[in-house]
C-alpha cells in the first residue's frame, strides 16, 4: 500500500504502517497534552493507542493464519488510523472457508479477553460503563478492547469481518454473486449509521470517536460498492458460453514437477496459473502465490503436489459466462474449463477482458461450438 513502511515481519508475513498512524499517535499526544497539562498523561495515552494497534495486529494475523492453513498466503499487513488490513493473495474457495477465515480475527480478541478476565476487576455489562467513563486497570482496559474489538468487527458492514461472516452465510445458498450483492447493499448502509453516529459524537464525545466514525463510513462505503462491482454481470457477457471466452492455449504441470523447474518456465511465460494435471484431469492449481509459498516453506526441490490447491472451482464451456466471471471476480485467479471430465481451457480475468474488449468481432461462430479443443504444453 502506498506510503506505508515496514516496521517488522512476523510469521514471512510483512507489517507496514500507514504515515497517517504517524499522525493519529501525534494528535493522540497534543490531545492528551492540551487536556491535562501533563507530559506523562500524554505519553500513557500514545502508548495505550500503540497496544490498541498491537492488538490489531495480532487480529490481522489470526485472519492470516487460517489463510494459510487453507493454502492462501497473506502478502502483508498494514496498520491505518481506523484499524489494520490483512491482504490476502487470492480469496478463499468457497463460502466455507470464508467463514472460517473471517471469523479467525474475532476469534484472537475472544481469546485475549479471556487471558486478561481473570485478572481484570470487569464482571458485567456495568463494569464496562464503569472502565469507559471513569477508567479502571491495564487489565480492565485490554478486556474491555477486546471485546469491544470482537464485537464492532462482527457487525454486518461488509466487507469488515462480520460482513464477509454475512456473505458467506448467503453464499451457501444463494451463490457468491447474490450474496455479495446483498452483503454490499446492507454494508453501505451501515456506513450510512457509521457516518450519522460520528457526525453525533464529534459533538457529544469529542473529537476522538466521531471523526474515526466517519472516516469508517467511508471505507466501508467505498469497499462495499467495489466489492459488489466486482461481481456485478458485464453486459458484453449476456448470453456467451464459458467455451467463447476461455483461454484454449495453455500449459500444465504435473504433480511429480519439481518446483524449480516449475519456476524457471514462470520467470519466462506469460501464464501466471498453471493446472496440475494427471492423464488429462485436473487434481490442483498452482498459482504465482503458490509457487512462492512452496518455495519459502519447502523449497525448491520440493514437488508441485507439496504447493498446489486441491480444491478449486470449475466451469464447463457450455455454462454461462457470467457465472465464470463471478468465479474469477470473487477470488480466483484461474478456472479450469472441464467437458465430460477432460481439462479443455482455462477462465482468466485476462482472456475475459480481452474478450469484453473484442467481443464485436469474436462474438460470431464461438459460442456455438458443441466440440471442445484444447492447444495444451507441456512445462
Amino acid at each position: 500500500m502506498g506510503w506505508s513502511f515496514r516496521v517488522g515481519r512476523r510469521a514471512g508475513i510483512d507489517i507496514f504502517v500507514h504515515f497517517t498512524f504517524l499522525l493519529l499517535l501525534a494528535w493522540v499526544a497534543l490531545s492528551g497534552f492540551a487536556t491535562t497539562g501533563d507530559l506523562v498523561t500524554a505519553l500513557v495515552s500514545v502508548l495505550l493507542t500503540g497496544a490498541v494497534f498491537f492488538i490489531i495486529v495480532l487480529h490481522e494475523l489470526g485472519h492470516a493464519f487460517a489463510a494459510r492453513y487453507f493454502g492462501i498466503p497473506t502478502r502483508d499487513i498494514t496498520l491505518l488510523p481506523i484499524g489494520g488490513v490483512a491482504r490476502l493473495e487470492r480469496m478463499p474457495d468457497g463460502p466455507v472457508q470464508e467463514l472460517v477465515v473471517a471469523l479467525a480475527g474475532p476469534a484472537v480478541n475472544v481469546a485475549l479477553a479471556l487471558v486478561f478476565l481473570p485478572v481484570s476487576t470487569v464482571h458485567g455489562l456495568a463494569d464496562f460503563g464503569r472502565v469507559l467513563t471513569r477508567g479502571g486497570t491495564l487489565a480492565d482496559y485490554l478486556l474491555v478492547l477486546n471485546v469491544g474489538l470482537a464485537g464492532f468487527n462482527l457487525l454486518p458492514a461488509f466487507p469488515m469481518d462480520g460482513g464477509r461472516v454475512l456473505r458467506a452465510l448467503l453464499a451457501m445458498r444463494l451463490g457468491p454473486g447474490r450474496a455479495t450483492q446483498v452483503a454490499a447493499r446492507i454494508g453501505q448502509g451501515m456506513a450510512v449509521m457509521f457516518f450519522l453516529l460520528g457526525a453525533g459524537a464529534s459533538s457529544q464525545f469529542g473529537l476522538a470517536v466521531g471523526p474515526m466514525l466517519m472516516l469508517l463510513a467511508v471505507f466501508v462505503w467505498i469497499g462495499a460498492r467495489e466489492e459488489a462491482a466486482a461481481v456485478r454481470p458485464a453486459p458484453g457477457l449476456t448470453g456467451v458460453p464459458v467455451g467463447a471466452v476461455m483461454l484454449r492455449q495453455f500449459a500444465t504441470v504435473e504433480p511429480d514437477d519439481t518446483l524449480e523447474a516449475v519456476s524457471r518456465y514462470a520467470r519466462r511465460a506469460l501464464q501466471r496459473d498453471l493446472p496440475v494435471v494427471v492423464a488429462g484431469r485436473v487434481i490442483g492449481l498452482l498459482s504465482q502465490a503458490d509457487l512462492r509459498y512452496g518455495l519459502s516453506e519447502f523449497g525448491p526441490y520440493a514437488r508441485v503436489m507439496q504447493a498446489m490447491r486441491r480444491e478449486f472451482p470449475s466451469v464447463s464451456p457450455e455454462d454461462p459466462a457470467e457465472h465464470g466471471l463471478a468465479l474469477v471476480a470473487g477470488g480466483h485467479p484461474v478456472v479450469p474449463v472441464l467437458y465430460y471430465g477432460r481439462l479443455v481451457g482455462l477462465l482468466t480475468a485476462e482472456k475475459m477482458a480481452d474478450y469484453l474488449w473484442h467481443q464485436g468481432s469474436m462474438r460470431g461462430g464461438l459460442g456455438n461450438r458443441t466440440h471442445w479443443d484444447r492447444e495444451e504444453s507441456r512445462v
